[in-house]
């Protein structure tokens, strides 16, 4: 064979290569997201209010998407790990934060952060409100905010709060400021172990939203003092705000929502988002997280 045929193979053969290359490489590119299984991480304790939305929201995502929805739990650190985890996971649209404010308010309560809240995510959507009330033992001697009050006056030091989400620490400390009491904080990996202690007599106090806390509530497990929003709950008509007590304008609402690492691509984004969007406008899903009594 000649140099001239030879060459003319070569480059025949080297053709047949780059299209059989091309061919393997393509459905890759096209593929269609997901394509596997997607792990969705919360920042709290299985049992938590967070854990709950994000089984809930996952299931119907599964069975919108066609592809498995694991939740997986890393509670600590006021949702840092979570969220840092997250943070520096592969922007692929596999490895998504399901949370609340805790994580995103974090600058605000802690010296040292490992993630930047709005730099490192791509935000999918935002799920809903979780409520909350302060409740206490039930057998402390309090009945009401000012009762609490006026006992934490009275004994400096000896009522402890526990503290499961930012939103109760945020909500203690505050109180604590405003009126002047001295209210020693306890520090938890999520609200159902707090709950749990309160429940004991370990703890006196915490601010558990509605999932943790209603339960209990309607065992007659707990007391139930004042709700955080400026309105009363429908679903707790008779319990007064901290508006109305002894915080007056005091008005707090936290968030849920879903983040993927920032740079996803916008077709994963968007491809999410959109399903989000269709789970939310399911009946089950609307009535847990919408309207003033939702979650």
């Amino acid at each position: 064979m000649n140099g001239s045929a030879l060459r003319s193979s070569w480059l025949v053969c080297a053709s047949a290569v780059v299209g059989l290359v091309a061919a393997a490489v393509a459905p890759a590119r096209a593929e269609t997201y997901p394509a596997r299984t997607v792990t969705i991480i919360t920042p709290f304790a299985a049992g938590s209010q967070t854990d709950a939305a994000a089984r809930l929201i996952g299931q119907y995502l599964q069975e919108e998407l066609g592809q498995p929805f694991v939740i997986e739990n890393k509670a600590g650190a006021g949702g840092l790990i979570a969220a840092n985890t997250v943070a520096r996971a592969k922007p692929d649209g596999y490895t998504l934060l399901l949370t609340t404010n805790s994580t995103h308010s974090a600058i605000a309560l802690f010296k040292s952060v490992p993630y930047d809240p709005i730099k490192d995510f791509s935000p999918i959507a935002r799920i809903g409100d979780f409520h909350s009330f302060v409740a206490v033992n039930v057998n402390v001697p309090i009945a009401s905010m000012a009762e609490l009050v006026a006992y934490a006056k009275t004994n400096p030091g000896k009522l402890s709060y526990g503290v499961g989400n930012s939103t109760g620490q945020i909500v203690g400390e505050t109180l604590k400021k405003r009126t002047g009491i001295d209210v020693v904080r306890v520090s938890y990996r999520s609200n159902p172990t707090a709950m749990a202690d309160l429940i004991a007599g370990h703890i006196q106090v915490m601010i558990p939203d509605f999932t943790t806390g209603l339960p209990q509530l309607r065992a007659q497990k707990v007391r139930a003092l004042a709700v955080l929003t400026k309105e009363r709950n429908r679903l707790l008509p008779d319990v007064p705000t901290l508006d109305e007590t002894v915080m007056p304008n005091f008005d707090t609402l936290a968030w849920s929502g879903m983040f993927a690492p920032a740079n996803t691509p916008p077709e994963v984004v968007n491809a999410l988002a959109n399903a989000v969007r269709k789970v939310l406008e399911t009946p089950e899903i609307r009535a847990r997280f919408t309207g003033p009594a939702s979650m």
